[in-house]
């Protein structure tokens, strides 16, 4: 039977990759698929991972039906053996439901990429209503690392190497920017709710307040 499968995890956990791998392995099969991302790093109509991997993808906008482009497109002779999309924490919950319709009316599977809560760990929209509605749930294993080591389970965003919790909830950015730019990082929950991101940190161990004080 076709599903509605969301693969979650942090950023820097290798959902965009995977993709590509699901893409890969179907279309070496001969199978086609129609790939849908939003606001992704390398641009508009592109689905990457930060291994340096790429391919072309529709770009939806607020207003694409998903359901209704699918349609089109089988209809114009098109082909479509399943569907994959990333940054599905950025599609509206219309959107999810309209992925879930494919599912169910035009029997693909569809496999959707994406963050499940944002820099202020609340959830995204489009993230919760997969969550409601997809056939699996599937958290990625392959585990992203805090600065200090242990497994990370949040998102943060950073300007200048410093944690913000006010602002919109969609800003385009990487864990890769440079310092002194809007990024993100990952990091544990317990330095999260520090706000304590690896520049913090360093910035604290220099600081002479926690120097040791040699004898004289």
């Amino acid at each position: 039977m076709p599903e509605l499968v969301f693969f979650s995890g942090t950023m820097d956990c290798g959902k965009s990759t995977l993709a590509l791998q699901i893409e890969h392995n179907r279309s070496a099969r001969g199978l086609v698929g129609m790939i849908f991302t939003r606001n992704d790093r390398a641009g508009e109509g592109k689905l990457s991972s930060r291994l340096g991997l790429v391919t072309d993808a529709v770009e939806v906008a607020d207003g694409t039906d998903l359901y209704a482009y699918l349609v089109d497109h089988l209809s114009q002779g098109g082909r479509a053996d399943y569907v994959i999309a990333d940054e599905a924490q950025f599609l509206a919950p219309e959107q999810i439901d309209q992925l879930a319709r494919v599912v169910d009316d035009l029997e693909l599977d569809v496999y959707a990429f994406g963050i499940t809560t944002d820099f202020r760990t609340k959830l995204f929209p489009g993230s919760q209503r997969l969550v409601e509605l997809a056939d699996r749930v599937e958290v990625l294993q392959v585990e992203a690392l805090c600065w200090c080591g242990a497994r990370a389970t949040h998102n943060a965003r950073t300007v200048g190497g410093v944690m913000v919790v006010e602002g919109a909830q969609v800003v385009v950015g990487d864990v890769t920017g440079s310092a002194d730019e809007i990024g993100y990082e990952v990091l544990c929950r317990r330095h999260h709710r520090r706000r304590m991101t690896a520049a913090t940190a360093r910035a604290a161990a220099l600081s002479p307040d926690v120097l040791p004080v040699s004898a004289t």
